[in-house]
């Protein structure tokens, strides 16, 4: 490995995979750290960065702090934290980890479908209070034997939600910016018309300016007061106050929720209300599935410090060979 190339900024913890998987490196950590201008001034010839706990921005500013910077290597699917625009345009390569989380996602989507759904979670509390020795828990108002589902995307985890989906006898549809042909689900080019011809909506796309309150009012009301939203894509792209009120009119039945707009914080109108389901932004997070994460994310810096491609640059940002 060339000199030049041994050093590496990290944002986030190391933990055990990418201690072990970086152990060759030099790695300076932005953690812990008094002045953060003075460790930055010092790091300009860093060629490779780590993020691995999406939070703070990365963007030009933070580029211009580091104008030798080849690649950003960051953990999860979602990369709506890094300006990959700004990125491309410095020449910086920019890596997320795809597909090795999918099928976590999607079991997490599915099990977030069915405490919604049958309201799971709620008659746990129901028992736990010792009511059921009062009377049984009321029958769900709601059932997956005569749903349809609308996918709110598919990539890889709609796919993946789609086919689990399918074994349950659900019909599924979607709604993308392109038809994706291949595909014997019905496509539908507009959301809204989407959302008026089934009555649950799964939402699993990319956060980011052009998917911010896809998911607004207007999409609610056509979802109808049978209606159920599940989120498992990122807290932008529901227009939360617009869910809020559509809850609280009961304009739709229920909503599932993994993500948010101000993570770790949550609505006090959400909490309080029984016809959602809360769950703490968990799609991914099993042992096994976060150590793959991990290892991608080495991985990707690895092939880059053997002067190979990286595995998984973003679109926005494709590998070229002249680097």
């Amino acid at each position: 490995m060339a000199a030049d190339k041994s050093e590496l900024l990290l944002i986030g913890p190391l933990r055990p995979v990418l201690a072990s998987g970086f152990a060759n490196f030099a790695v300076h950590s932005l953690a812990m750290v008094a002045n953060r201008d003075a460790r930055l001034s010092s790091l300009g010839h860093v060629r490779a960065m780590a993020v691995s706990a999406p939070g703070e921005p990365v963007d030009d500013r933070l580029f211009a702090r580091l104008p030798r910077l080849e690649i950003i290597s960051s953990f999860g699917v979602g990369y709506d934290h890094i300006d990959a625009a700004a990125a491309a345009k410095r020449g910086i390569v920019v890596t997320h980890t795809p597909g090795v989380l999918t099928e976590e996602v999607a079991d997490t989507a599915i099990g977030l479908l069915l405490c919604t759904v049958r309201e799971l979670p709620q008659a746990e509390r129901y028992l736990r209070a010792g009511k059921w020795r009062e009377s049984n828990y009321p029958l769900s108002p709601a059932t997956l034997r005569n749903r349809s589902v609308g996918l709110v995307g598919m990539g890889r985890i709609g796919l993946a939600i789609a086919r689990r989906l399918e074994s349950f006898g659900v019909p599924v549809v979607y709604h993308t910016r392109t038809q994706r042909p291949e595909l014997a689900y019905r496509h539908y080019p507009r959301l809204i018309d989407m959302a008026c011809a089934v009555d649950t909506l799964i939402v699993i796309v990319p956060g980011g300016a052009e998917t911010r309150n896809m998911i607004d009012a207007s999409v609610l009301e056509a979802l109808g007061p049978d209606g159920i939203l599940i989120n498992v894509a990122r807290g932008s792209v529901v227009d939360e106050p617009a869910l809020i009120a559509a809850l609280k009119a009961r304009k739709i039945m229920a909503a599932g929720l993994d993500v948010f707009v101000n993570e770790p914080e949550v609505p006090e109108e959400l909490l309080t209300m029984e016809n959602v389901v809360l769950l703490p932004h968990l799609g991914s997070a099993s042992v096994f599935t976060r150590e793959k994460m991990d290892q991608l994310l080495v991985n990707n810096i690895l092939a880059w410090a053997a002067g190979k491609p990286p595995l998984t640059p973003v679109p926005e940002t494709p590998w070229r060979s002249w680097r």
